[in-house]
């Protein structure tokens, strides 16, 4: 049974989410701040979890709890489900390692659609293809077994939506991706903002480790590819 915490601060708006969850047959734990929520997580980390980002006294506790996780984790799914939908909170959602970010406003069916989404995606683990296991370009090596990217040898520290976007670019180089192929094969649902964000997020992330990597190139108008440098 799937483990999934929620961390929201309105009871009524808590036990609402977790009674839907459960009736999907989803293990639920519900806290209320962060700091009961670090403990629990401390002790043992969920399959999934959904965040708020106000959080009690704390104004952007959730941003602060994602960063927490994300630290602990490099592959846990994360969704913020929160009232505040600008753009610069989801931006800043994503920043920090979430793997997507929903109103609250969101129908209860769109919401387990998205979980489920999460979920089948983290058990591709294990079920690739034999050929493609291993892809080996230039100076990145990505290994689907293990959902790890390395860059020089070097592994960088991908979500599980960042790492099946890089390989849905690496696995043809120069091939233009669609930010709509991008999504169906990150399995996830969301605006070409969002996805333009993610990408931003991976660079940095390569950059970080290489500060001459220059291999994801945009495409105006039609989407990304992997441009093998060299």
């Amino acid at each position: 049974m799937k483990r999934i915490a929620i961390v929201e601060d309105e009871a009524a708006i808590r036990e609402n989410y977790k009674e839907v969850l459960q009736q999907q047959g989803y293990s639920v734990q519900a806290y209320a701040n962060r700091p009961s929520a670090m403990q629990a997580f401390n002790n043992r980390l969920p399959d999934l979890a959904i965040i708020d980002i106000g959080l009690e006294h704390e104004i952007d506790g959730g941003f602060t709890l994602c960063q927490s996780l994300r630290a602990m984790s490099s592959s846990l799914p994360i969704i913020f489900l929160t009232a505040r939908d600008s753009d610069f909170d989801t931006v800043c959602g994503l920043r920090l390692g979430a793997d997507d970010y929903l109103s609250k406003d969101v129908s209860f069916p769109h919401l387990i659609a998205r979980l489920a989404a999460l979920f089948r995606r983290s058990e591709l683990q294990g079920a690739s293809d034999q050929q493609d296991d291993l892809i080996e370009h230039g100076d990145l090596t990505i290994d689907a077994n293990r959902i790890q990217v390395y860059w020089k040898l070097q592994p960088i520290e991908l979500t599980v939506t960042e790492f099946w976007m890089v390989h849905a670019l690496a696995k043809r180089p120069g091939h233009v991706r669609s930010r709509q192929a991008l999504m169906q094969d990150a399995k996830i649902y969301v605006d070409d903002s969002t996805i333009t964000s993610h990408v931003k997020r991976i660079r940095k992330k390569f950059i970080a480790q290489d500060c001459e990597f220059d291999c994801i190139d945009t495409v105006y108008g039609m989407g990304y590819r992997w441009d093998n440098q060299g």
